[in-house]
């Protein structure tokens, strides 16, 4: 076996579908694409969602509450998730984002409780949960605040 003989599985490659080729191929003339109409035109079709000028249905439903698009939520870290870091280390967002922890640079860092942890860590953060610094300080560790321009 070589490159020069190398082919496909059988049946898994199909051949292109060759429009406007002229009456003998099946596809000529109109090229599938029916006579007139929106369909047959360069561009045409209709957005996704269109319902061809009746309401459609993201306008039709209901719409409730409020919906913040400036809203800044804070990234969460969970204590069980830190349990990769060696015990006695400094652990900050720059290292989280570089660890992949948390998305998103510049986004405030909160810390919850979830999960279990057994080493003794050094965390920086923009938040802590009150169980998650309770939790910190009893195994040894430090949970330091950051406030919003460090």
């Amino acid at each position: 076996m070589d490159l020069s003989n190398l082919h496909p599985a059988p049946g898994s490659t199909k051949k292109r579908k060759r429009v406007g080729r002229g009456p003998g191929s099946g596809h000529g003339k109109t090229s599938c694409r029916g006579h007139k109409g929106q369909g047959a035109r360069s561009g045409g079709g209709t957005r996704p969602g269109f319902e061809g000028g009746q309401m459609p249905l993201r306008r039709r439903v209901p719409k409730r509450g409020f919906h913040n698009p400036s809203q800044n939520k804070p990234a969460v870290v969970n204590l069980g998730q830190l349990e990769v870091f060696d015990s006695g280390s400094e652990v900050t967002p720059d290292i989280l984002l570089a660890r992949g922890f948390i998305a998103g640079k510049g986004r405030a860092v909160k810390i919850l409780a979830e999960g279990s942890l057994s080493k003794s860590l050094t965390v920086k953060a923009h938040a802590f949960s009150s169980k998650a610094k309770e939790r910190l300080e009893s195994l040894g560790g430090k949970a330091e605040l950051i406030t919003a321009h460090d």
